[in-house]
Order: structure tokens, then C-alpha cells, then sequence
């Protein structure tokens, strides 16, 4: 069960564990008579506060990643510890708790209910929470605010724009307090503008301290994070820093010189 603070966000400081740990990862699905490796040998850690974005074509395994990582799917072989817990053999149920407390899931198509407004459907996570029905309201509230939407509490999914639904979106992925963000082609349904603006949101949080998983196809996101990794056939082809993350490097190291030379 979950007990989270009501006014303020879980500020989680960048700590030398990895918050996820994978070993060797293999997911093979059976179509037919025809196995087909989905993910084949992966090892991958990654820490508290970082900014990770997974690319990849179609069939690269990317989104095959994205389910194991947030235990919607198990992997058929190997290891994964997620906040020192080891994943592996928990039953459904523990695996139910651990996508509710651990996890904060956004997804393209933000999956809000629409009969309900903003604030209930970001309030939706709590039920099974340890938190009175007042509590719940208070950090429903406070994580619209966080995310923008101070004003926009009580109106329904089809009174909101596109950018608007992926921020009750976010908020309701926020609310549990969770150790992981992570983002499914988050502004797949977005225009350019929406998009850009929504990853300045993505980057507020990272500041914040939280840590940012997304799987995208689109480069100008990916460049937000600060760490890419490109899968091929099921396997990690590179692990590498971004382009903005190597600026920022840049900035630091000639600033810590007295500027470039």
C-alpha cells in the first residue's frame, strides 16, 4: 500500500545504485511453430534522476523493453531488479503493486476516462492508496498545479486540447510519488509546438529529481534526455550520451576553464 505526501513532489536525489538493473534479458514469443526473440541478451543499469530516451525501428525490440521495464510483460530469462528488488518471480499480484507504487506510465494516446473530469481521473491511482478520500483530493490537486493545469481541474477529456490531455496524463502517471517515469511516445499525437512544450514539462520534472524513461522514434525528443540508447534486433546497438547532454558537458567544462579557449 501507498502513502504519499500531499504537497509536494518526491524529490529523489541522484544516487550511485542503479535504480534498474537488467542482466542478460531475453523475451521470446511464440507465433506458431516460429520463436521469435523480442530481446536478446540485454544488460542495461540505469540511476535515480536520469533522463533516458530508447530508439529504435519498428521490430527493434524498443517497445518489447518498455513492457519489461514496467512489468507489464515478464521476461522469459534473466534479471531485473528494480529499486533492489528482484522482479523475476513475483507473482501477478506483486507485480500489480509494484506497476502501481513504482511506476508512472504515460502513454501516445493518454488512456484518460472520458466520463470523468481531471481531477478524478488523476485521483484514480489513489484508490487503493492508504490515503482518506481528502488526502487524495489535496495531492490530486497539487500534481495538476505541478503539471499546469491549476484551472483546468473539473473539465472532462473532450473539453481539453491534445497537450492538455497529455498533462492530466503525466499528472495521473505523477501521483502515486512513483521511482520511474516512463513515457511511450509521448507526443506521437501532438503537434510540433504541443510537442515541444510537453518535453520543456518532461525537463522540469528531470530537474525536479525525477527519473524519465521515454521510447521514441522522434530524434528532437530523444535529444532531451540525457542518455539515448538505440536498439537493433533485440539488443542495445549504442548506449551514448545525447547531443544536448554533450553541449551541456561542453558549457560546464569551459566555464569551469574561465570560457573556451
Amino acid at each position: 500500500m501507498i502513502a504519499v505526501e500531499a504537497d509536494k513532489p518526491v524529490i529523489r536525489p541522484r544516487d550511485d545504485k542503479p535504480i534498474i538493473k537488467l542482466q542478460d534479458i531475453t523475451r521470446i514469443y511464440k507465433v506458431g511453430v516460429e520463436k521469435i526473440r523480442a530481446l536478446d541478451g540485454i544488460n542495461l543499469e540505469l540511476r535515480e534522476n536520469e533522463y533516458v530516451a530508447v530508439m529504435g525501428a519498428s521490430g527493434s525490440g524498443k517497445s518489447t523493453l518498455m513492457n519489461v521495464l514496467g512489468c507489464l510483460d515478464r521476461a522469459t530469462s534473466g534479471y531485473y531488479g528494480l529499486d533492489g528488488q528482484d522482479t523475476t518471480n513475483l507473482s501477478d499480484a506483486a507485480l500489480a503493486r509494484v506497476r502501481n507504487e513504482r511506476i508512472g506510465f504515460v502513454f501516445q494516446s493518454f488512456e484518460l476516462l472520458s466520463q470523468l473530469t481531471a481531477l478524478k481521473n488523476v485521483e484514480m491511482p489513489l484508490i487503493y492508496s492508504r490515503n482518506g478520500w481528502r488526502s487524495r483530493r489535496k495531492r490530486a490537486i497539487s500534481v495538476l498545479e505541478r503539471v499546469g493545469l491549476a484551472d483546468r481541474m473539473k473539465h472532462k477529456p473532450n473539453q481539453l486540447s491534445g497537450g492538455e490531455k497529455q498533462r492530466v496524463a503525466i499528472a495521473r502517471a505523477l501521483v502515486c510519488g512513483p521511482s520511474i517515469l516512463l513515457a511511450d511516445e509521448p507526443t506521437g499525437n501532438l503537434d510540433s509546438k504541443t510537442s515541444e512544450s510537453i518535453m520543456e514539462l518532461f525537463d522540469k520534472l528531470h530537474r525536479e529529481g525525477q527519473t524519465i524513461i521515454i521510447v521514441t522514434h522522434e530524434e528532437l525528443v530523444a535529444d532531451h534526455a540525457e542518455r539515448i540508447i538505440h536498439m537493433k534486433d533485440g539488443r542495445v546497438y549504442s548506449d551514448l550520451p545525447s547531443s544536448r547532454n554533450k553541449a551541456d558537458n561542453t558549457k560546464k567544462q569551459n566555464d569551469e576553464q574561465g570560457g573556451p579557449s
